[in-house]
C-alpha cells in the first residue's frame, strides 16, 4: 500500500482555531445515521444478520463472504459479538433504507472494541479502497501497536491519509474509540481524550466505487483481514462532534474499560494443513500454518509410524522443515505435531495437535521414468482446482507444476488460506509443487511466505530425472540486459538436462482473443506477450524444448516455433494451461501460423517422461482426454 501516515505526538501543535468545530454537536447531540449493537436481541444467532437500531441492517460474513448460517455465533452480554475464526466480518445491507448514504463530507464515528490479534491492517468500521493507486474513502481501523483513522478528501491528491493514535492499546480490553472529520481537520480519540489530528486531508470524502460497509474487517480489492476480538456498538454521524460530546459519549459506558482483559483463544488448529516444496534426490521441506504460535516436530521414516524426527525449539505459525540424508527415488511418509508453549499467549494449558500422514517420494534418479501434472491459473475457483488436483492425484504425479496465478489476489491472505491450499491439499500433501510468479500474486509476501524455494525464489531451477526445469518471474524484466534474461542464459548453456522445459506465466504467443488486442474488432493484435518474446532466442539457440505458460484461461499448443515460423521438429513447443479455475477465455477468430490445438474449458495436463521419450495428455473437467504429444528424441 501507498499511503501518508501520520502520528502526531503533540497534539498542541495543530490546535487549529480551537477545537470546538463549528458543525459541531454538543452533549446531546443528534441521533446517529446509523447505530448497531452487536448484543443478543440485536444479532440472530442462526442466520448471522444484524437488526440495526437506525441505518441499514448488516449480515456476519465467514471467510467466503457467504451468510454464517449456524448457531455458533458467540455474543457476550458485556463485550458483545466475538469475533473468531472463521469470521469474516459484517457486511452492511446499502440502499436501505431508502435514500440512506454514507456522509459526504463532515461524519463522526464511534466504537466500542477491543483488540485480540494485532495486525497491521485492522478494521473496525468503514468503506475503502486502499490498492495501489486506487485509495478512496474512510476506514477506522488500528495497526500493530495503535487505533487509526485514514480517509481521502476531495482537496488532496489521490492517496489516503492514515492518522496514527499515541495511545497503544492492550489486547484484550475494551476501548472506546471515535473519529471525526469536518473536511478540514481529521481526529482520532481513545477513551473519550484527543489522541491525535492531522489536516492532510480536505473537501468531501472521496469514496470508492463498489466497495462494501464493512464492519468488524479492513476489506477492500485485494485485503480481507478479519477482526480478532470483540465488537459492542458502532455509532455514525453525519456531523463533526466537539471534543465535549465524545468524552461525554465515552463517560456513559466508561466502567467497560475496567472489565478484566479476556483474550479469545482459539483451540490450536492448521490453517494450513501440511503441504511439500522442493524435492530433491536426498531432501524435500514441508510446511504447516497455525492458528497460534507452536512449537513443530516433523515426524518422518520409511513406514506410517514415522520413526524419524526433527523439532524446532522456536514457536511460530508459519512451520518450514527441511528433511535431509534421503534416498534417492524412495518412499517416505511425514507428519507434523505442533505443541503450544506454557501460557506463553495467554492458554491455561499446553495444546498439541498432530497431522494426518502424507506420503512422499524423493526425486527419481536420471534414468528413471517419471510424470508431473501441470495446473495453472487456479484463481479464486477452489471448486474447480480441487477437481482437477483431485484428478491428477488419481494419477500419482511425481510433482505439480505450477505456471502462475495460484490464487486472485496475492496479498489476500484468506485466498491462500480457504482457497488455494485446501483446494489442492489433496494433491500437494503428498507431491511436491513448483510455482512460478502469476500477476494475480501481486508480488506479495504471502506467496514468498508460503513457498520454500532457492534464492531468490521468484526465478529458480531444478532437475527431475533427466530433465532440468527453470522457472522465471515474468513479472518483471527478462530484456537482454536483465537479471533473470543473464541467469538463464547460463543455466541453459550449462545445461546437459536430456529435456529442457522453461516455465514462466505470460506466453510468448498465443491465439487469446482480447488480451494483445481486439480481434473481433480489429486484425491487429501481438498475439502474445512480447516482453516475454525477447527469451524466444534463448530457447532457440539452447534447444529448449517446452515452455510452459498460464495467463491465458484457455488450453493452447502451439507448433514448434524457430525463428518466427512454425517448424516441422527440432524447435521449442509453448503450452498455455491457464484452464486450471480462472474465468474462461476465448481464442480469436482466425487461427494463426503457430497454433495447433486450442481448447476453451477447464482442464489439467500430465507430462510423462521416460528417457528420450516425452508425452503429454491433457484432461477437461470431467477427466476425458482431448490432447495428446509424443516427443522422440533421438540420443546420441
Amino acid at each position: 500500500m501507498t499511503l501518508k501516515r501520520i502520528c502526531l505526538l503533540s497534539l498542541g501543535l495543530l490546535a487549529i482555531g480551537n477545537l470546538d468545530i463549528s458543525a459541531a454537536f454538543a452533549h446531546e447531540g443528534p441521533d446517529p445515521i446509523a447505530h448497531w449493537r452487536m448484543i443478543d436481541r440485536d444479532v440472530d444467532q442462526t442466520t448471522g444478520k444484524i437488526t440495526a437500531t437506525i441505518g441499514p441492517n448488516a449480515t456476519i460474513r465467514v471467510v467466503n463472504e457467504s451468510p454464517r448460517n449456524n448457531d455458533t455465533i458467540e455474543i457476550n452480554e458485556e463485550r458483545g459479538l466475538m469475533c473468531r475464526d472463521p469470521f469474516a466480518g459484517i457486511v452492511v445491507t446499502q440502499g436501505s433504507p431508502a435514500g440512506w448514504t454514507m456522509p459526504k463530507r463532515d461524519f463522526t464515528v464511534v466504537a466500542w472494541v477491543s483488540v485480540d490479534q494485532p495486525q497491521r491492517w485492522g478494521g473496525i468500521v468503514g468503506q475503502v479502497e486502499d490498492t495501489g493507486s486506487d485509495e478512496a474513502g474512510w476506514i477506522l481501523g488500528y495497526n500493530e501497536r495503535y487505533f487509526t483513522i485514514g480517509l481521502r478528501g476531495s482537496e488532496n491528491d489521490d492517496r489516503m491519509t492514515y492518522v496514527t493514535g499515541r495511545t497503544q492499546y492492550e489486547p484484550g480490553r475494551l476501548y472506546h474509540v471515535a473519529a471525526v472529520y469536518d473536511g478540514e481537520l481529521t481526529q482520532l480519540y481513545v477513551n473519550g481524550k484527543l489522541d491525535a489530528q492531522s489536516t492532510s486531508e480536505s473537501g468531501d470524502i472521496v469514496y470508492p466505487n463498489d466497495r462494501p460497509i464493512a464492519l468488524a474487517a479492513y476489506h477492500d480489492s485485494n485485503e480481507m483481514n478479519s477482526h480478532r476480538g470483540a465488537i459492542r456498538e458502532i455509532k455514525l454521524f453525519d456531523l463533526a462532534a466537539r471534543p465535549a460530546w465524545v468524552e461525554h459519549d465515552f463517560s456513559h459506558d466508561q466502567r467497560l474499560t475496567s472489565l478484566p482483559i479476556e483474550l479469545m483463544v482459539e483451540p490450536l488448529d492448521f490453517i494450513i494443513e501440511p503441504y511439500l516444496q522442493f524435492a530433491t534426490q536426498t531432501s524435500i521441506t514441508a510446511m504447516c500454518r497455525t492458528n497460534r504460535h507452536a512449537q513443530a516436530v516433523l515426524h518422518y521414516g520409511p513406514t506410517d509410524e514415522c520413526e524419524e524426527s526433527i523439532s524446532v525449539d522456536a514457536a511460530s505459525v508459519l512451520h518450514q522443515i527441511r528433511i535431509d540424508s534421503l534416498e534417492p527415488e524412495t518412499q517416505y511418509f511425514y507428519r507434523y505435531t505442533l505443541t503450544t508453549e506454557n501460557a506463553s499467549d495467554g492458554t491455561p494449558k499446553q495444546e498439541t495437535i498432530e497431522s494426518k500422514v502424507g506420503i512422499f517420494q524423493t526425486a527419481v534418479r536420471e534414468q528413471t521414468p517419471f510424470a508431473f501434472a501441470v495446473i495453472s491459473d487456479t484463481q479464486s475457483n477452489p471448486t474447480v482446482a480441487g477437481k482437477l488436483a483431485h484428478f491428477a492425484w488419481e494419477q500419482r504425479p511425481s510433482f505439480l507444476l505450477h505456471p502462475g496465478d495460484l490464487v486472485d489476489t496475492g496479498g489476500n491472505d484468506s485466498h491462500w488460506t480457504q482457497q488455494f491450499f485446501p483446494s489442492m491439499s489433496e494433491l500437494i500433501r503428498n507431491v511436491p509443487f513448483y510455482p512460478v510468479l502469476g500477476n494475480h500474486e501481486q508480488n506479495a509476501r504471502n506467496y514468498f511466505d508460503y513457498v520454500a524455494l532457492p534464492d531468490p525464489e521468484f526465478y529458480y531451477t531444478y532437475t527431475f530425472g533427466n530433465t532440468q526445469f527453470f522457472m522465471i518471474d515474468s513479472n518483471r524484466n527478462v530484456d537482454p540486459e536483465s537479471e533473470q534474461y543473464q541467469w538463464l542464459d547460463k543455466q541453459l548453456a550449462e545445461s546437459r538436462a536430456t529435456w529442457k522445459l522453461v516455465c514462466h506465466h505470460h506466453p510468448p504467443y498465443t491465439s487469446d482473443a482480447d488480451d494483445y488486442g481486439q480481434l473481433f474488432k480489429t486484425n491487429v493484435s501481438t498475439r502474445g506477450d512480447m516482453r516475454v518474446r525477447k527469451l524466444v532466442p534463448l530457447y532457440e539457440k539452447h534447444n529448449v524444448d517446452l515452455v510452459w505458460n498460464g495467463h491465458i484461461h484457455s488450453y493452447e499448443r502451439t507448433w514448434p516455433i524457430r525463428e518466427g515460423r512454425a517448424a516441422a521438429s527440432g524447435a521449442p513447443i509453448y503450452m498455455i494451461t491457464g484452464g486450471g479455475g480462472g474465468s474462461l477465455e476465448t481464442p480469436g477468430p482466425i487461427r494463426p501460423f503457430f497454433m495447433n490445438t486450442v481448447r476453451r474449458g477447464h482442464h489439467y495436463s500430465m507430462v510423462r517422461v521416460n528417457g528420450p521419450t516425452l508425452e503429454i495428455q491433457v484432461y477437461d473437467l470431467d477427466n476425458r482426454l482431448f490432447d495428446q504429444l509424443r516427443i522422440e528424441k533421438s540420443v546420441d
